[in-house]
């Protein structure tokens, strides 16, 4: 594969936060060449609902799209999303189905109708000490990917984690109704196979840009353009020329976009070899996690 394949390459820091309109909303954008990404929309605070409309309706030709959340949950380790709920989805897709139907209702593509579903928080780890029966002890479940990650030098937490700082439970299940929102425009690699032609969405974890940039797991955020332009150029980019302070959301989309620019032609990353046709249908896979 060479960057031929795709003429632009978008990455999204997302947010799963309550309400309507996000500041941890990003969205960077690049061609080919060695140009700085720039920000799409600088200074708007997006909501999920007009994320979904970009990706739809706005989205550049042939767009590699990363976005920073879990496409999907575990299942290898224990044979099923859920074990032990009768009507357990037995593909990513309709795990997709399944929560958005049941979160339908929650306003601003938020999923708390549906963690606080009787079945499914059996699984889960929620605010007020609220821990499901079927959490298991320690960290939680863990999807394949999230265990190369680790490998790598990663911290990955388990997407069925909604507690703390580091969680990406929330981000990853708001994310499910975005894709689901999506499912007949833009295809999502690896649960769909990578097509010849057109945009994809790909799950990012940006710390493994970061590193690729030379931080490392503990020092992936970036907040100075100095830094910004020093990690850009680590990755054949010109800089972005930003004077100051940047928030975390924003450097993290920019890297992102950059990087991959840099990784998508790596044959490689598309063919991790963690990664079987079972896992992808069911799990997916973060790009760029060997």
């Amino acid at each position: 594969m060479t960057n031929a394949r795709f003429r632009h390459f978008a990455a999204i820091d997302w947010s799963g936060a309550a309400g309507e309109r996000h500041r941890g909303i990003a969205i960077a954008l690049c061609g080919t060449g060695d140009a700085a990404p720039r920000v799409v929309r600088p200074g708007h605070v997006w909501s999920r609902a007009e994320v979904v409309t970009w990706l739809r309706d706005d989205l550049p030709a042939d767009t590699l799209v990363g976005m920073d959340l879990g496409i999907s949950l575990p299942f290898a380790d224990a044979g099923a999303f859920f074990p032990g709920w009768d009507h357990s989805p037995g593909h990513a897709h309709d795990l997709w189905a399944m929560v958005d139907a049941i979160a339908a209702d929650d306003p601003h593509l938020a999923v708390s109708s549906f963690v606080d579903h009787v079945q499914a928080a059996r699984h889960f780890r929620r605010h007020g000490g609220r821990q499901g029966d079927l959490f298991p002890a320690g960290r939680g479940r863990m999807r394949v990917t999230e265990r190369a990650q680790e490998a790598m030098g990663c911290k990955p937490t388990s997407n069925f984690n909604l507690v703390g700082a580091a969680q990406v439970g929330k981000s990853s299940l708001t994310g499910m109704r975005v894709l689901q929102a999506l499912r007949a425009h833009v295809p999502v690699w690896p649960i769909t196979p990578l097509p010849v032609a057109g945009s994809v969405i790909c799950e990012i974890y940006t710390t493994i840009a970061a590193m690729a940039a030379g931080r490392s797991a503990g020092r992936s955020k970036i907040r100075t353009g100095h830094e910004l332009d020093a990690a850009l150029a680590a990755l054949h980019s010109r800089p972005h020329g930003h004077v100051g302070a940047i928030d975390d959301h924003t450097s993290d989309a920019l890297i992102t976009a950059a990087w991959l620019r840099h990784a998508g032609h790596d044959a490689a990353l598309w063919h991790p070899a963690g990664l079987t046709a079972q896992i992808a249908a069911t799990e997916g896979w973060t790009f760029g996690a060997r």
